[in-house]
């Protein structure tokens, strides 16, 4: 069992690097955002791949309990559970070394996005040294000030574009009602707008599918075989399941590790670019890989007979691919 688990790490991995590496496609190419008609992203291979990964979804919850119950598992539980305690400081402390990373290259919050004047500037490193503060008060008034930044630059790029960097708005949440009431809301909406700008970042491979195949040849990145046009699709039905599962709750501490391993191993392909721009979401993913879903009531919990839960995932999967298609191409 062991060595299957690994074969199928390493398969993953493997067709997940064409993917990561593209995750932001507007950092890596130039060609022009041109939309694809709605018949020519619904077609019949889109289709029947969305009802094969919806099954095979479906099937996970009986594959769970024989994974969780190896002798490896457990002793990877258990090591990593002594960790939870240093998820706030991490999340705290790996913000600012992200946010000093881009800074340094200036650029905030993304390659995409300049320091055009002092004062940003100014502003951005106030709120590094605030997170440095080892008090709440600190944390939280870094956190105001970097929703103030966040909002500035939303104001000029526009709301649709920064949904690809909805996980911010949740980083900011976190530290935000840190030692407070609500603190216990902090990382499950950490999960929650994680998984969401995931799913939406995926769809624009869809949307503008010229942008992906640009970086494709550009780039040489390998399609095992597949015609890019196909194989975009399939990347990004892998991205988009990777973003739905964190949403749901499964395979969390999985998937945020072959990720990380992802991120890494593409930083070779992109280069700094790479690493500026990812450098917040590998904070993320490693207090994913320490929590599991610890703290996480996920909505598949709610039904509590496998075979409900296989219905619910099969049917909501493809309702959260429906509505996130819809909006994108309306207001793309």
């Amino acid at each position: 069992m062991n060595r299957r688990l690994l074969f199928i790490t390493v398969l993953l991995c493997t067709m997940l690097a064409p993917l990561i590496s593209s995750a932001h496609v507007k950092w890596f190419t130039e060609e022009a955002a041109s939309k694809e008609s709605i018949v020519n992203i619904l077609s019949p291979f889109f289709i029947a791949f969305a009802l094969l990964v919806a099954i095979v979804l479906a099937t996970i919850p009986q594959l769970l309990p024989s994974l969780m119950n190896l002798e490896i598992a457990k002793k990877i539980e258990e090591k990593l559970a002594g960790l939870r305690i240093y998820s706030g400081h991490l999340l705290k402390y790996g913000t600012a070394l992200a946010l000093a990373i881009q800074s340094f290259s200036g650029s905030m919050f993304a390659p995409e996005f300049s320091i055009t004047e002092p004062s940003q500037q100014i502003a951005f490193w106030f709120a590094i040294v605030l997170l440095l503060i080892p008090h709440h008060y600190a944390t939280k008034l870094a956190s105001i000030v970097l929703l103030s930044l966040f909002i500035m630059v939303w104001s000029y790029t526009g709301w649709f574009h920064m949904l690809d960097y909805g996980f911010y708005m949740a980083i900011f949440f976190v530290l935000l009602v840190g030692k407070s009431k609500w603190e216990n809301w902090g990382f499950p909406f950490l999960y929650l707008g994680t998984g969401l700008s995931l799913c939406w970042v995926a769809v624009e491979k869809w949307v503008y599918p010229a942008m992906t195949l640009d970086i494709i040849e550009r780039h040489a990145v390998p399609t095992f075989g597949f015609e890019p046009s196909i194989f975009i699709v399939m990347a990004a039905f892998i991205e988009f399941v990777v973003g739905y599962l964190l949403v749901v709750g499964i395979l969390n501490r999985l998937l945020a590790a072959l990720v990380t391993i992802l991120f890494i191993l593409t930083s070779m392909l992109f280069g700094i670019t790479e690493i500026i721009g990812h450098a917040m979401i590998h904070i993320i993913l490693l207090i994913f890989i320490i929590e599991g879903v610890s703290f996480y009531y996920p909505p598949i919990k709610m039904h509590k007979s496998r075979i409900d839960q296989m219905i619910f995932v099969f049917l909501n999967f493809l309702f959260v691919l429906a509505t996130f298609i819809l909006i994108y191409f309306r207001f793309a």
